[in-house]
């Protein structure tokens, strides 16, 4: 029997059908998937190596290779050694090598883990003095935040921070009370301290537009010089010497939290509640937003019904309250007494790590443990031969000079730059005061 020739309409069919054809087309369809697939990895890529966390990371580790690098160049056998460098160059780059390495040793001893103690308490006691030397700082450098998200800046913390300090230490030697109740009005009396000089600067920019940075200024070096006076009255030293107060009593110390062989106390867990209720207020709060946008656009605030005045006086006067709240974590916490070196540059340090931490709670708390680890890696460092206390301080200035040029960062990592989506709205001047607003445009004939 013949095979019946097959129709067009058959052909059309099973030429449609055959497997060449379906891997063509399966071909053609996965073919925009992969390349829609390549592309969103590495616009997931370029978004981290171009982000804000990546870039201060890098500025973190440059500047502590450029830090190690400079105490490897002063270091006295290094110089030694360069003296007859072509003669015996392996003398040379060994006492360089140990010069370098000596530097993230002794960091690392003197801020974390000390491997070389002989007691387990020696061995993690660096990380809870890193933690202790943090509390001030976090307390401070949130206060200074708070601040810039305001669009203000506090260049009073340092004096905020002492007036909290002169008040609390007043408030526990002057009151006998139950251990509890006696911290908590020490407390109280601190924050109102920094609170009434966070008011000064805050009520002068609200109703005649003062200058908060003159203003705060000025009020600082008022907190410095009224210290040495209070230091020589009866009601602080007693029976004592000018410049250093009583002891204060322990009803109103914060207490330890591993035991008296340690710094650490309860005041670092008071400035994680404070970082936590600085992002409840600035996130999830009706005055937080309304601080934001102040400080983002005063002009566009008042037409929206904001009252500029209010927020600006309410920020300056919640960043005293944070800044007197850190002046205890030295007078009712580490040293238990009023001194005229009871703040030790911490209100200043505030500023960089506000900075550092781009005005946020959590980056301010990171920036914080970071500095703290400096402050407390900086005596470890200072036993090292060769190396100075005050390297520390050439690292944080590095740090922030690395971070205040994020084109240098990237031309040296070659990192991308950093591009918005389409359509979204401008970064937030966090970190950058609210200019002031802009007169009316007249009004065309």
């Amino acid at each position: 029997m013949t095979e019946t020739e097959p129709t067009p309409a058959k052909a059309v069919l099973d030429a449609a059908n055959t497997p060449g054809q379906d891997l063509e087309r399966g071909t053609k369809t996965q073919k925009p998937d992969l390349e829609r697939e390549n592309r969103s990895q590495a616009n997931l890529i370029r978004q981290l190596l171009s982000s804000s966390g990546t870039m201060t990371f890098l500025a973190i580790v440059l500047a502590l290779l450029v830090s190690a690098l400079l105490v490897a160049c002063f270091n006295p056998q290094v110089q030694s050694a360069a003296g007859y460098l072509f003669a015996r160059p392996s003398d040379f780059f060994q006492a360089f090598g140990a010069a370098f390495a000596s530097f993230f040793t002794s960091l690392l001893r003197g801020a974390i883990f000390d491997y070389e103690a002989t007691s387990v308490a020696r061995m993690v006691a660096p990380i809870f003095n890193s933690l202790t030397e943090a509390t001030p700082l976090i307390l401070a450098g949130l206060s200074v935040a708070l601040a810039f998200r305001a669009g203000l800046f506090n260049i009073g913390a340092q004096g905020q921070l002492l007036m909290g300090a002169m008040l609390g230490t007043w408030a526990g030697l002057s009151f006998d009370l139950p251990p509890v109740l006696h911290l908590v009005v020490a407390m109280l009396c601190a924050m109102i301290g920094g609170g009434l000089w966070g008011f000064i600067p805050g009520i002068l920019k609200a109703k005649v537009g003062a200058n908060e940075v003159i203003v705060t200024i000025m009020l600082n070096s008022v907190a410095v010089y009224l210290l040495p006076y209070l230091l020589k009255q009866k009601s602080f030293i007693g029976q004592g010497y000018p410049g250093k107060s009583m002891q204060v009593p322990d009803s109103a110390l914060y207490m330890p939290l591993l035991g008296s062989q340690f710094r650490f106390h309860f005041g670092f867990l008071v400035a994680l509640g404070a970082a936590l209720f600085v992002w409840w207020l600035l996130e999830r709060s009706t005055l937080g937003f309304e601080l934001r946008a102040a400080g983002a656009n005063p002009a566009a605030a008042r037409t929206a019904g904001i009252s500029v005045t209010r927020v600006i006086t309410l920020s300056m006067v919640l960043a005293g309250v944070l800044a007197g709240l850190a002046g205890t974590a030295s007078a009712l916490g580490t040293d238990r007494f009023l001194s005229t070196g009871i703040a030790a540059g911490v209100g200043f340090d505030a500023i960089t790590v506000a900075l550092l931490g781009r005005s946020r709670p959590l980056g301010t708390v990171l920036a914080g443990l970071l500095f703290g680890a400096l402050r407390a890696g900086g005596t470890a460092m200072q036993a090292a031969p060769g190396t100075h206390i005050k390297i520390v301080l050439v690292l944080q200035s590095t740090i922030v000079l690395f971070i205040a040029a994020p084109p240098l960062i990237r031309a040296i990592f070659r990192l991308p730059e950093r591009r918005e989506p389409l359509g979204a709205a401008s970064p937030s001047p966090a970190s950058v005061p609210a200019a002031a607003p802009a007169a009316p445009a007249a009004k065309e004939a």
